[in-house]
């Protein structure tokens, strides 16, 4: 048996934002992997935040309690949409949440 596929950003879907705002009105969830800081500043209506990186000194560090934050709020059934300021956090963050799912089957 062939060992499971490993997820890259690759293999993450992206949609633009008009696209983001229909899913969100056909029952998606949104996920702001945004840090707090960031998130008070300004986020979607209804939006969940779970951090996927914190700012330190030393500079961004990923969030390891990031996954379990994830699964006390959205159940593993939930359509979600992950979003970030650029993308970039948020595709990992994809990454992780895909792979966590996958290693679960």
């Amino acid at each position: 048996m062939d060992a499971p596929k490993s997820c890259t950003p690759e293999d993450v879907a992206t949609v633009n934002v008009i696209a983001a705002k229909d899913l969100l009105g056909s029952n998606h969830c949104y996920l702001d992997v945004r840090t707090p800081e960031e998130f008070s500043k300004s986020h979607i209506h209804h939006a969940f935040n779970v951090p996927y990186m914190f700012i330190t000194q030393e500079g961004r560090v990923k969030n390891p309690e990031f996954l379990k934050e994830v699964s006390l709020i959205l159940k593993k059934d939930d359509r979600i949409i992950v979003g970030c300021n650029s993308g970039g956090r948020g595709v990992r963050a994809c990454v992780d949440l895909i792979e966590a799912v996958t290693m679960r089957m």
